[in-house]
């Protein structure tokens, strides 16, 4: 055994403790597995990023993106507790991980038939990923509160933090890849639109048709005819970026495989909610935690937020990014989004322990309502290149508040049944994503931002009732122990009178 894992028993509760060194170890599993999950997206979202510009045609590239939160609703339904139980949480993120390949070995030859299988390939692993992920750090900020004596709720945000911290400079890299390669050699088509097309008849009318077409107006369908800043890059380049995140995604397993300790090293004495169930009653136990009466009110804000993800990857990079400016500089935008939402996920953290989560999350809401506000009367254009970044920016700033507070309210809320809580989550989360991208295609921008608004204002709505709920559980427990109190005293007093 380790040295720096002694076991101590104490003598009244036989429970087992951990050396305080075991803190570091548990630092490294956090920062390790970030740093895996942080390689692994920077290929998926780096291609999902381009799906909805580049693989336009018919709608193809959208189309696989819901065909992977289709199948991501079924595997939170039915794999996650069951996956988890057979491999442990370690196995079953390294084995998920490679569920992904084949949707980025598909951009090597991107047809409905190669593309939808994959996607839904995707699907079915990023189930148990992503419910193993949360059960993880739920797990092993528990081991880290009984070592540092620091309340668990705490821990849990910090880990959480920090991971999306590194989970969401995915974006960064994935995004500076595809806009290093697709910038690299790129021809200036702007000054030859009149040979392209005849509605695009000069650089001024061009400018015209972006701001008319573009933005909130924009609808699904437009042609490089009327907008060059649409047509697609060559598919030697698409093929490039696909090989360099085909080997991104391998190191990332490799790094879960040899640097991630198993779960079984902190989960003593801890009956979760797959613990010594068969696959039927795993089963049940997650549909039946979808009914808990705090599942239900949290439910709308958790389909807000893949709504939101969902919203900004395909509707704003294609309505704004693409169309007002064109399509290599989807990354760079992309990157803007990530670098802010990963330096702001390691602060939210902090912050909310400093400022309770409400005030982060009344925040969130504030600076998200006014961002979709400003994506209704914007007309993005190549000329003001700035709106792009800020509302990219202030996006991921409100995503990772999103994220973190709300993941972390789910191990709060729910102790001992994290992975149900979990695949409840993603559930509800990749329902949001998938009807997103399933009406994407068909509606106008502006109509998919008043969806989005609905959804926002009802889901912290439902959020607020948790917290008046809980504060009033509180309350009534410190008037209960109030009471007790003093009618103990007043006994003790009498018994003093009597002697």
């Amino acid at each position: 055994m380790p040295k720096d894992f002694q076991k101590v028993k104490t003598t009244d509760t036989d429970e087992e403790h951990w050396q305080p060194v075991e803190k570091w170890r548990i630092w490294r599993n956090v920062l390790v597995l970030g740093f895996a999950f942080m390689i692994h997206f920077t290929a998926f979202w780096g291609a999902s990023n381009l799906q909805s510009s580049v693989n336009a045609d018919e709608s193809l590239g959208t189309f696989t993106l819901a065909a992977i939160y289709g199948s991501l609703i079924l595997s939170n339904i039915f794999l996650p507790t069951i996956v988890i139980k057979w491999f442990g949480c370690k196995w079953t993120i390294a084995l998920a991980f490679l569920t992904y390949v084949p949707f980025i070995a598909s951009q090597f030859h991107p047809r409905f038939y190669t593309m939808i299988p994959s996607g839904l390939f995707v699907g079915f692993g990023g189930g148990p990923l992503w419910c193993a992920k949360c059960t993880y750090l739920s797990i092993i900020a528990e081991a880290y509160s009984q070592i540092t004596e620091e309340a668990a709720a705490l821990i849990v945000t910090r880990f959480f933090g920090v991971f999306f911290m590194f989970y969401q400079f995915s974006q960064v890299w994935g995004n500076l890849i595809s806009s290093a390669v697709l910038s690299s050699g790129k021809n200036i088509v702007a000054m030859n639109v009149s040979a392209e097309s005849d509605e695009c008849l000069s650089i001024h009318s061009c400018k015209e048709n972006t701001e008319d077409l573009c933005g909130a107006n924009f609808y699904p369908g437009i042609t490089t005819g009327v907008n060059p800043n649409l047509d697609p890059p060559p598919s030697e380049k698409i093929q490039l970026i696909a090989g360099i995140y085909l080997a991104c995604m391998v190191i990332a397993c490799l790094c879960v495989v040899f640097g991630v300790d198993s779960l079984k090293r902190y989960k003593r004495n801890r009956a979760g909610s797959a613990t010594g169930l068969s696959g039927l009653t795993l089963l049940i136990v997650t549909l039946k935690h979808l009914f808990n009466p705090y599942q239900l009110l949290i439910l709308p804000i958790t389909m807000f937020i893949g709504a939101e993800q969902a919203f900004i990857a395909a509707d704003f990079n294609a309505s704004f990014v693409s169309c007002g400016w064109g399509i290599s500089n989807i990354g760079f935008v992309m990157i803007c989004f990530g670098a802010v939402n990963a330096i702001a996920a390691i602060f939210a953290g902090g912050i909310s322990k400093k400022t309770g989560r409400v005030p982060m999350i009344a925040f969130a809401f504030v600076v998200h309502v006014g961002l979709l506000i400003t994506l209704l009367i914007w007309k993005p254009t190549s000329i003001n290149k700035v709106p792009f970044f800020v509302v990219a920016g202030l996006w991921g700033l409100c995503d990772a508040v999103w994220l973190v507070q709300i993941n972390a309210l789910c191990g709060i809320l729910f102790p001992g049944k994290e992975e149900a809580a979990y695949s409840n989550f993603r559930l509800w989360e990749s329902t949001g994503s998938v009807i997103t991208y399933a009406y994407s295609p068909y509606l106008r921008t502006d109509a998919k931002i008043y969806l989005l608004l609905t959804l926002l204002v009802i889901g912290v709505g439902a959020y607020g009732t948790i917290e008046l709920i809980e504060r009033k559980a509180k309350r009534d427990t410190l008037v209960t122990a109030k009471t007790n109190f003093e009618l103990v005293n007043g006994k003790l007093r009498a018994l003093e009178i009597n002697e």
